[in-house]
Protein backbone atom coordinates (compact mmCIF):
# COMPACT_ATOMS: atom_id res chain seq x y z
CA UNK A 1 0.00 0.00 0.00
CA UNK A 2 1.27 3.20 -0.98
CA UNK A 3 1.46 6.58 0.86
CA UNK A 4 -0.37 8.20 -2.23
CA UNK A 5 -3.46 6.09 -1.23
CA UNK A 6 -4.17 7.70 1.48
CA UNK A 7 -5.92 10.27 -0.75
CA UNK A 8 -9.26 9.24 -1.71
CA UNK A 9 -11.52 10.45 -4.54
CA UNK A 10 -14.21 10.34 -2.83
CA UNK A 11 -15.00 11.35 0.71
CA UNK A 12 -16.84 8.79 3.50
CA UNK A 13 -19.84 10.12 5.22
CA UNK A 14 -19.19 9.17 8.74
CA UNK A 15 -15.68 8.77 10.26
CA UNK A 16 -13.62 6.39 8.78
CA UNK A 17 -13.05 5.36 12.72
CA UNK A 18 -16.90 4.52 13.26
CA UNK A 19 -17.19 2.42 10.23
CA UNK A 20 -13.94 -0.16 12.05
CA UNK A 21 -16.12 0.28 15.07
CA UNK A 22 -18.94 -1.03 14.07
CA UNK A 23 -17.76 -3.72 12.35
CA UNK A 24 -15.62 -5.17 15.11
CA UNK A 25 -18.66 -4.92 17.11
CA UNK A 26 -20.51 -7.48 14.54
CA UNK A 27 -17.50 -9.79 15.16
CA UNK A 28 -17.39 -9.93 18.58
CA UNK A 29 -21.14 -10.01 19.30
CA UNK A 30 -20.87 -13.09 17.18
CA UNK A 31 -17.98 -14.50 19.55
CA UNK A 32 -19.95 -13.20 22.83
CA UNK A 33 -23.25 -14.71 21.65
CA UNK A 34 -22.06 -17.87 20.19
CA UNK A 35 -23.39 -17.24 16.61
CA UNK A 36 -21.23 -18.29 13.33
CA UNK A 37 -18.54 -16.07 13.33
CA UNK A 38 -18.22 -15.83 9.60
CA UNK A 39 -22.39 -14.01 10.40
CA UNK A 40 -19.83 -10.46 11.51
CA UNK A 41 -18.28 -10.58 8.98
CA UNK A 42 -20.89 -10.42 6.65
CA UNK A 43 -22.23 -7.89 8.40
CA UNK A 44 -19.64 -5.93 8.66
CA UNK A 45 -18.96 -6.66 4.86
CA UNK A 46 -22.77 -5.45 4.36
CA UNK A 47 -22.26 -2.30 6.67
CA UNK A 48 -18.88 -0.82 4.70
CA UNK A 49 -20.36 -1.38 1.77
CA UNK A 50 -23.75 0.38 2.37
CA UNK A 51 -21.40 3.25 3.68
CA UNK A 52 -19.01 3.12 0.76
CA UNK A 53 -21.88 3.02 -2.21
CA UNK A 54 -23.60 5.96 0.07
CA UNK A 55 -20.28 8.05 -0.10
CA UNK A 56 -19.83 7.55 -4.07
CA UNK A 57 -18.08 4.20 -4.77
CA UNK A 58 -19.88 2.37 -7.82
CA UNK A 59 -21.62 -1.39 -6.55
CA UNK A 60 -19.24 -2.73 -9.03
CA UNK A 61 -16.00 -1.90 -8.58
CA UNK A 62 -16.85 -3.10 -4.96
CA UNK A 63 -17.91 -6.68 -6.22
CA UNK A 64 -14.54 -6.85 -8.02
CA UNK A 65 -12.43 -6.06 -4.60
CA UNK A 66 -14.95 -8.79 -3.20
CA UNK A 67 -14.00 -11.30 -6.36
CA UNK A 68 -10.11 -10.21 -6.21
CA UNK A 69 -9.70 -10.86 -2.45
CA UNK A 70 -11.16 -14.21 -2.98
CA UNK A 71 -8.88 -15.18 -5.92
CA UNK A 72 -6.18 -14.14 -3.61
CA UNK A 73 -6.44 -16.38 -0.67
CA UNK A 74 -7.89 -19.06 -2.88
CA UNK A 75 -4.47 -20.91 -1.75
CA UNK A 76 -4.51 -20.24 1.53
CA UNK A 77 -8.16 -21.80 1.83
CA UNK A 78 -6.94 -24.40 0.26
CA UNK A 79 -4.22 -24.44 2.88
CA UNK A 80 -6.88 -24.93 5.66
CA UNK A 81 -8.41 -27.98 3.91
CA UNK A 82 -5.58 -29.65 3.35
CA UNK A 83 -4.89 -29.18 7.30
CA UNK A 84 -8.43 -30.43 8.09
CA UNK A 85 -7.67 -33.74 5.91
CA UNK A 86 -3.67 -33.78 7.64
CA UNK A 87 -4.91 -33.86 10.93
CA UNK A 88 -7.40 -37.24 10.35
CA UNK A 89 -5.05 -38.73 8.07
CA UNK A 90 -1.83 -38.16 10.77
CA UNK A 91 -4.49 -39.99 13.47
CA UNK A 92 -5.63 -42.98 10.95
CA UNK A 93 -2.41 -43.83 9.81
CA UNK A 94 -1.64 -44.78 13.29
CA UNK A 95 1.09 -41.44 13.23
CA UNK A 96 -0.19 -39.79 16.44
CA UNK A 97 -1.21 -43.09 18.21
CA UNK A 98 2.43 -44.19 17.58
CA UNK A 99 3.97 -41.03 18.94
CA UNK A 100 1.94 -41.21 21.51
CA UNK A 101 2.74 -45.07 22.51
CA UNK A 102 6.54 -43.66 22.58
CA UNK A 103 5.78 -40.79 24.69
CA UNK A 104 4.23 -42.39 27.38
CA UNK A 105 6.87 -44.55 27.49
CA UNK A 106 9.78 -42.17 27.92
CA UNK A 107 7.81 -39.18 29.13
CA UNK A 108 7.52 -40.49 32.24
CA UNK A 109 8.92 -38.42 35.64
CA UNK A 110 10.13 -35.42 33.19
CA UNK A 111 8.91 -31.79 33.00
CA UNK A 112 6.37 -32.80 30.15
CA UNK A 113 5.34 -28.63 29.63
CA UNK A 114 9.41 -27.71 29.06
CA UNK A 115 9.71 -30.71 26.61
CA UNK A 116 6.59 -30.65 24.67
CA UNK A 117 7.48 -26.63 24.14
CA UNK A 118 11.45 -27.20 23.09
CA UNK A 119 9.65 -29.94 20.13
CA UNK A 120 7.20 -27.74 19.18
CA UNK A 121 9.77 -24.75 18.92
CA UNK A 122 12.34 -26.82 17.05
CA UNK A 123 9.42 -28.51 14.53
CA UNK A 124 7.62 -25.43 13.85
CA UNK A 125 11.10 -23.74 12.89
CA UNK A 126 11.88 -26.43 10.46
CA UNK A 127 8.41 -26.61 9.65
CA UNK A 128 7.60 -22.23 9.05
CA UNK A 129 4.19 -23.10 10.08
CA UNK A 130 2.64 -22.68 12.89
CA UNK A 131 -0.89 -24.13 12.78
CA UNK A 132 0.40 -26.93 10.18
CA UNK A 133 2.91 -28.03 13.67
CA UNK A 134 0.02 -27.80 15.72
CA UNK A 135 -2.29 -30.04 13.15
CA UNK A 136 0.36 -32.88 12.88
CA UNK A 137 3.12 -33.06 15.74
CA UNK A 138 0.61 -30.61 18.00
CA UNK A 139 -1.99 -33.01 18.44
CA UNK A 140 0.03 -35.69 19.21
CA UNK A 141 1.83 -34.05 22.02
CA UNK A 142 -1.43 -33.07 23.23
CA UNK A 143 -2.54 -36.62 23.90
CA UNK A 144 0.81 -37.37 25.62
CA UNK A 145 -0.10 -34.92 27.84
CA UNK A 146 -3.93 -35.47 28.54
CA UNK A 147 -2.68 -38.88 29.10
CA UNK A 148 -0.15 -36.93 32.00
CA UNK A 149 -3.03 -35.33 33.21
CA UNK A 150 -2.56 -32.35 31.60
CA UNK A 151 -5.09 -29.93 31.52
CA UNK A 152 -6.31 -29.32 27.34
CA UNK A 153 -5.95 -25.60 27.72
CA UNK A 154 -2.94 -25.64 29.45
CA UNK A 155 -1.54 -28.10 26.65
CA UNK A 156 -2.95 -26.53 23.96
CA UNK A 157 -1.12 -22.95 25.37
CA UNK A 158 1.92 -24.56 25.54
CA UNK A 159 2.03 -26.09 21.92
CA UNK A 160 0.62 -22.26 20.89
CA UNK A 161 3.53 -20.74 22.16
CA UNK A 162 6.07 -23.56 20.71
CA UNK A 163 4.36 -23.02 17.53
CA UNK A 164 4.21 -19.61 16.36
CA UNK A 165 7.73 -19.15 16.77
CA UNK A 166 7.65 -20.41 13.62
CA UNK A 167 5.86 -16.87 12.13
CA UNK A 168 8.08 -15.12 14.11
CA UNK A 169 11.66 -16.24 12.92
CA UNK A 170 11.75 -19.50 10.68
CA UNK A 171 13.03 -19.23 6.99
CA UNK A 172 10.34 -20.75 5.39
CA UNK A 173 7.24 -18.90 7.05
CA UNK A 174 5.19 -16.86 4.69
CA UNK A 175 4.87 -14.33 7.44
CA UNK A 176 8.54 -13.93 7.90
CA UNK A 177 9.57 -13.43 4.17
CA UNK A 178 6.79 -11.06 3.99
CA UNK A 179 8.15 -9.07 6.78
CA UNK A 180 11.58 -9.17 4.56
CA UNK A 181 9.89 -8.53 1.69
CA UNK A 182 8.38 -5.36 3.19
CA UNK A 183 11.10 -3.72 5.19
CA UNK A 184 13.54 -4.57 2.37
CA UNK A 185 15.91 -6.73 4.61
CA UNK A 186 17.54 -10.03 4.11
CA UNK A 187 16.88 -13.04 6.44
CA UNK A 188 20.33 -12.60 8.17
CA UNK A 189 19.29 -9.04 9.23
CA UNK A 190 16.49 -9.74 10.40
CA UNK A 191 17.39 -12.76 12.38
CA UNK A 192 20.15 -10.29 14.05
CA UNK A 193 17.66 -8.12 14.90
CA UNK A 194 15.40 -10.83 15.93
CA UNK A 195 17.59 -12.40 18.37
CA UNK A 196 18.02 -9.47 21.10
CA UNK A 197 14.50 -10.04 21.94
CA UNK A 198 14.27 -14.28 21.35
CA UNK A 199 16.85 -15.22 23.05
CA UNK A 200 15.47 -13.97 26.17
CA UNK A 201 12.08 -14.83 25.53
CA UNK A 202 12.70 -18.27 25.21
CA UNK A 203 14.53 -18.34 28.42
CA UNK A 204 11.89 -16.84 30.35
CA UNK A 205 8.67 -18.55 28.66
CA UNK A 206 11.08 -22.25 29.16
CA UNK A 207 11.15 -21.01 33.14
CA UNK A 208 7.55 -20.61 33.32
CA UNK A 209 6.42 -23.48 32.09
CA UNK A 210 8.70 -25.86 33.91
CA UNK A 211 7.25 -23.96 37.12
CA UNK A 212 4.12 -25.35 35.52
CA UNK A 213 5.22 -28.42 34.75
CA UNK A 214 6.35 -29.34 37.93
CA UNK A 215 2.34 -29.93 38.95
CA UNK A 216 2.32 -32.69 36.32
CA UNK A 217 5.68 -34.77 36.97
CA UNK A 218 4.10 -37.23 39.42
CA UNK A 219 0.95 -38.48 38.30
CA UNK A 220 -1.02 -42.01 38.17
CA UNK A 221 1.56 -43.49 35.51
CA UNK A 222 -0.56 -46.84 35.89
CA UNK A 223 -3.25 -44.64 33.40
CA UNK A 224 -0.39 -44.72 30.93
CA UNK A 225 0.00 -48.20 30.56
CA UNK A 226 -3.57 -48.74 30.49
CA UNK A 227 -3.92 -46.24 27.42
CA UNK A 228 -0.50 -48.02 25.72
CA UNK A 229 -2.63 -51.05 26.08
CA UNK A 230 -5.32 -49.36 24.33
CA UNK A 231 -3.32 -48.32 21.73
CA UNK A 232 -1.85 -51.54 20.98
CA UNK A 233 -5.13 -53.10 20.92
CA UNK A 234 -6.37 -50.41 18.41
CA UNK A 235 -3.64 -49.63 16.17
CA UNK A 236 -0.71 -51.57 14.72
CA UNK A 237 2.39 -49.15 15.91
CA UNK A 238 5.59 -49.53 14.36
CA UNK A 239 8.47 -46.52 14.14
CA UNK A 240 8.36 -47.24 10.06
CA UNK A 241 4.80 -45.07 10.84
CA UNK A 242 7.64 -42.26 12.06
CA UNK A 243 8.59 -41.81 8.10
CA UNK A 244 5.33 -39.98 8.14
CA UNK A 245 6.27 -36.50 10.59
CA UNK A 246 9.97 -37.06 9.09
CA UNK A 247 9.32 -37.14 5.44
CA UNK A 248 7.00 -33.46 6.03
CA UNK A 249 9.54 -31.98 7.98
CA UNK A 250 12.45 -32.76 5.94
CA UNK A 251 10.30 -31.35 2.70
CA UNK A 252 9.77 -28.25 4.46
CA UNK A 253 12.85 -27.80 5.66
CA UNK A 254 14.36 -27.92 2.49
CA UNK A 255 11.92 -25.34 1.02
CA UNK A 256 9.18 -27.40 -0.67
CA UNK A 257 5.89 -25.60 -1.61
CA UNK A 258 3.02 -25.98 1.40
CA UNK A 259 0.91 -27.40 -1.11
CA UNK A 260 3.20 -29.97 -2.46
CA UNK A 261 4.28 -30.94 1.00
CA UNK A 262 0.84 -31.61 3.05
CA UNK A 263 -0.19 -33.35 -0.35
CA UNK A 264 2.62 -35.73 0.22
CA UNK A 265 2.21 -36.04 3.15
CA UNK A 266 -1.67 -37.09 3.04
CA UNK A 267 -0.15 -39.60 -0.05
CA UNK A 268 2.02 -41.37 2.23
CA UNK A 269 -0.50 -41.00 5.09
CA UNK A 270 -3.36 -43.12 2.92
CA UNK A 271 -0.91 -45.68 2.47
CA UNK A 272 0.20 -46.55 6.07
CA UNK A 273 -3.58 -46.48 6.77
CA UNK A 274 -3.88 -49.09 4.57
CA UNK A 275 -0.92 -51.33 5.10
CA UNK A 276 -0.44 -50.92 8.70
CA UNK A 277 -4.08 -50.20 10.09
CA UNK A 278 -5.57 -52.32 7.14
CA UNK A 279 -8.27 -49.46 6.57
CA UNK A 280 -10.07 -49.50 3.25
CA UNK A 281 -9.19 -46.44 0.48
CA UNK A 282 -13.19 -45.75 1.20
CA UNK A 283 -12.42 -45.52 4.97
CA UNK A 284 -9.50 -43.41 4.59
CA UNK A 285 -10.86 -41.02 1.95
CA UNK A 286 -14.10 -40.59 4.28
CA UNK A 287 -12.25 -39.65 7.68
CA UNK A 288 -10.55 -36.96 5.71
CA UNK A 289 -13.34 -35.38 4.33
CA UNK A 290 -15.22 -36.18 6.91
CA UNK A 291 -13.14 -36.79 10.01
CA UNK A 292 -11.66 -39.32 12.14
CA UNK A 293 -12.66 -40.84 15.65
CA UNK A 294 -10.69 -43.05 17.59
CA UNK A 295 -12.37 -46.83 17.59
CA UNK A 296 -9.65 -48.48 21.12
CA UNK A 297 -10.90 -50.14 24.13
CA UNK A 298 -10.77 -46.56 26.37
CA UNK A 299 -13.22 -43.92 25.34
CA UNK A 300 -11.38 -41.37 26.82
CA UNK A 301 -8.32 -42.33 24.52
CA UNK A 302 -10.81 -41.99 21.81
CA UNK A 303 -11.97 -38.71 22.47
CA UNK A 304 -9.07 -37.84 22.27
CA UNK A 305 -8.13 -39.54 18.88
CA UNK A 306 -10.40 -36.90 17.07
CA UNK A 307 -10.87 -34.99 14.21
CA UNK A 308 -13.17 -33.01 11.88
CA UNK A 309 -11.75 -33.89 8.61
CA UNK A 310 -11.98 -31.02 5.36
CA UNK A 311 -15.32 -30.22 6.22
CA UNK A 312 -14.62 -29.29 9.74
CA UNK A 313 -12.99 -26.50 8.30
CA UNK A 314 -15.33 -25.05 6.18
CA UNK A 315 -16.24 -22.45 8.12
CA UNK A 316 -12.91 -21.38 8.73
CA UNK A 317 -12.99 -21.08 4.93
CA UNK A 318 -15.71 -18.62 5.43
CA UNK A 319 -14.12 -16.41 8.67
CA UNK A 320 -10.75 -16.43 5.99
CA UNK A 321 -12.68 -15.17 3.41
CA UNK A 322 -14.77 -12.80 5.14
CA UNK A 323 -11.72 -11.41 6.79
CA UNK A 324 -9.88 -10.58 3.48
CA UNK A 325 -12.78 -8.96 1.76
CA UNK A 326 -13.39 -6.52 4.85
CA UNK A 327 -10.10 -5.69 4.97
CA UNK A 328 -9.96 -4.59 1.18
CA UNK A 329 -12.98 -2.40 1.89
CA UNK A 330 -11.56 -0.49 4.17
CA UNK A 331 -8.39 -0.22 1.98
CA UNK A 332 -10.78 1.05 -0.97
CA UNK A 333 -12.42 3.60 1.27
CA UNK A 334 -9.07 4.63 2.91
CA UNK A 335 -10.58 3.36 6.46
CA UNK A 336 -7.11 2.16 7.74
CA UNK A 337 -4.54 5.06 7.00
CA UNK A 338 -6.44 8.11 8.86
CA UNK A 339 -5.91 5.55 11.85
CA UNK A 340 -2.30 5.18 11.47
CA UNK A 341 -2.39 9.32 10.79
CA UNK A 342 -3.66 9.75 13.81
CA UNK A 343 -1.64 7.08 16.42
CA UNK A 344 1.46 8.07 14.71
CA UNK A 345 1.05 12.08 15.67
CA UNK A 346 3.42 13.34 18.55
CA UNK A 347 6.17 10.58 17.89
CA UNK A 348 9.48 12.69 19.44
CA UNK A 349 11.93 10.11 20.37
CA UNK A 350 13.38 6.54 19.06
CA UNK A 351 11.50 4.80 21.99
CA UNK A 352 7.63 6.29 21.54
CA UNK A 353 8.01 5.36 17.83
CA UNK A 354 9.07 2.09 18.25
CA UNK A 355 6.59 1.76 21.16
CA UNK A 356 4.09 3.37 18.80
CA UNK A 357 4.76 0.66 16.18
CA UNK A 358 4.29 -2.12 18.13
CA UNK A 359 1.04 -0.76 18.74
CA UNK A 360 -0.11 0.33 15.61
CA UNK A 361 0.93 -3.30 14.25
CA UNK A 362 -1.19 -5.11 17.34
CA UNK A 363 -3.91 -2.83 16.72
CA UNK A 364 -4.26 -3.92 13.14
CA UNK A 365 -3.99 -7.52 13.71
CA UNK A 366 -6.91 -7.60 16.07
CA UNK A 367 -9.08 -4.69 13.81
CA UNK A 368 -8.24 -7.27 10.70
CA UNK A 369 -8.34 -10.46 12.11
CA UNK A 370 -5.24 -11.46 10.64
CA UNK A 371 -1.33 -10.26 10.92
CA UNK A 372 -0.95 -9.74 7.05
CA UNK A 373 -2.54 -6.04 7.84
CA UNK A 374 -0.36 -5.66 10.69
CA UNK A 375 2.63 -6.31 8.88
CA UNK A 376 2.03 -4.38 5.76
CA UNK A 377 0.75 -1.17 7.03
CA UNK A 378 3.29 -0.05 9.64
CA UNK A 379 6.22 -1.74 7.48
CA UNK A 380 5.62 0.44 4.39
CA UNK A 381 4.27 3.46 5.64
CA UNK A 382 6.88 3.87 8.91
CA UNK A 383 9.83 3.14 7.08
CA UNK A 384 10.67 6.96 5.91
CA UNK A 385 10.09 7.77 10.41
CA UNK A 386 12.44 5.13 10.92
CA UNK A 387 15.01 6.65 8.79
CA UNK A 388 14.62 9.81 10.22
CA UNK A 389 15.01 8.84 13.66
CA UNK A 390 18.66 6.76 12.38
CA UNK A 391 16.96 3.41 12.92
CA UNK A 392 17.54 0.53 10.59
CA UNK A 393 14.48 -1.36 9.34
CA UNK A 394 15.77 -4.33 11.02
CA UNK A 395 14.44 -3.12 14.16
CA UNK A 396 10.66 -2.34 12.07
CA UNK A 397 10.89 -5.47 11.36
CA UNK A 398 11.69 -7.02 14.79
CA UNK A 399 8.87 -4.41 16.55
CA UNK A 400 6.25 -6.05 14.10
CA UNK A 401 7.33 -9.74 14.46
CA UNK A 402 7.48 -9.47 18.46
CA UNK A 403 3.76 -7.65 18.47
CA UNK A 404 1.48 -7.82 15.84
CA UNK A 405 2.41 -11.27 14.36
CA UNK A 406 2.95 -12.83 17.59
CA UNK A 407 -0.47 -12.03 19.52
CA UNK A 408 -2.63 -13.44 16.45
CA UNK A 409 -3.67 -16.86 18.62
CA UNK A 410 -5.04 -14.70 21.38
CA UNK A 411 -7.68 -13.74 19.88
CA UNK A 412 -10.77 -16.12 19.41
CA UNK A 413 -11.64 -13.82 15.97
CA UNK A 414 -8.34 -14.29 14.52
CA UNK A 415 -8.21 -16.68 11.64
CA UNK A 416 -5.22 -18.47 13.36
CA UNK A 417 -6.99 -19.08 16.54
CA UNK A 418 -10.35 -20.02 14.81
CA UNK A 419 -8.05 -22.87 12.66
CA UNK A 420 -6.60 -24.14 16.58
CA UNK A 421 -9.95 -24.23 17.44
CA UNK A 422 -10.89 -26.23 14.55
CA UNK A 423 -8.38 -28.54 14.96
CA UNK A 424 -7.98 -29.10 18.72
CA UNK A 425 -11.64 -28.42 19.73
CA UNK A 426 -11.16 -25.45 22.24
CA UNK A 427 -11.12 -21.50 21.47
CA UNK A 428 -8.17 -18.88 22.11
CA UNK A 429 -10.47 -17.71 25.57
CA UNK A 430 -10.03 -21.11 27.33
CA UNK A 431 -5.81 -21.73 26.01
CA UNK A 432 -4.51 -18.19 25.94
CA UNK A 433 -4.14 -17.58 29.20
CA UNK A 434 -1.40 -20.46 28.95
CA UNK A 435 -0.22 -18.92 25.37
CA UNK A 436 2.64 -17.37 27.49
CA UNK A 437 4.65 -16.40 25.18
CA UNK A 438 2.55 -14.84 23.08
CA UNK A 439 2.00 -11.98 25.36
CA UNK A 440 5.64 -11.84 27.21
CA UNK A 441 6.98 -11.29 24.06
CA UNK A 442 5.63 -7.70 23.63
CA UNK A 443 6.55 -6.75 26.77
CA UNK A 444 10.16 -8.15 26.57
CA UNK A 445 9.75 -5.48 23.18
CA UNK A 446 9.05 -2.66 25.19
CA UNK A 447 11.65 -3.56 28.19
CA UNK A 448 14.30 -4.00 25.33
CA UNK A 449 13.32 -0.53 23.68
CA UNK A 450 13.88 1.42 27.02
CA UNK A 451 16.81 -0.23 27.76
CA UNK A 452 18.52 0.21 24.63
CA UNK A 453 17.31 3.80 23.90
CA UNK A 454 15.68 5.18 27.14
CA UNK A 455 13.30 7.77 27.02
CA UNK A 456 15.34 10.61 25.97
CA UNK A 457 16.43 10.12 22.57
CA UNK A 458 14.33 12.46 20.16
CA UNK A 459 16.40 13.50 17.33
CA UNK A 460 17.98 16.90 16.81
Amino acid sequence: MSRGEKLNKKNLIINPFIIMGVSTIFIISCIILSIPLYIGFILGISFTMIILIKSGYNMKELMDINVSAIIEVKSLCLIILLIGATTSIWLSSGVVPTIMYYGFTYMEGINFLVAAFIIMVIVSVFMGTAVGTISTVGIALNGIGMGLGIPIEVMIGVLVSGAFIADKISPLSGLVNLIMATVDRNYKEIVKGLLVTLVPLLIITAIIYYIIGLKYTSGDYSQLLFYKNAISDGFNTSLILLSLPVVVIVLSMIGINSILTISMGLVIGTILSIVFQHMTLFKVIEGILFGYHGNTSSQQLNDMLVSGGMFSMIEVILVVIGGVVLVKLFEKGGVLLPLMDKLMSGVKSKTSLILRTGFISSLMTVITCDQTVGIILPGRILQDKYKEFKLDNAVLARTISDTGTIIAPLMAWNVNSFIIKSIVGISANQYAPYAVLCYICPLITIAATFILYGKNNAIS
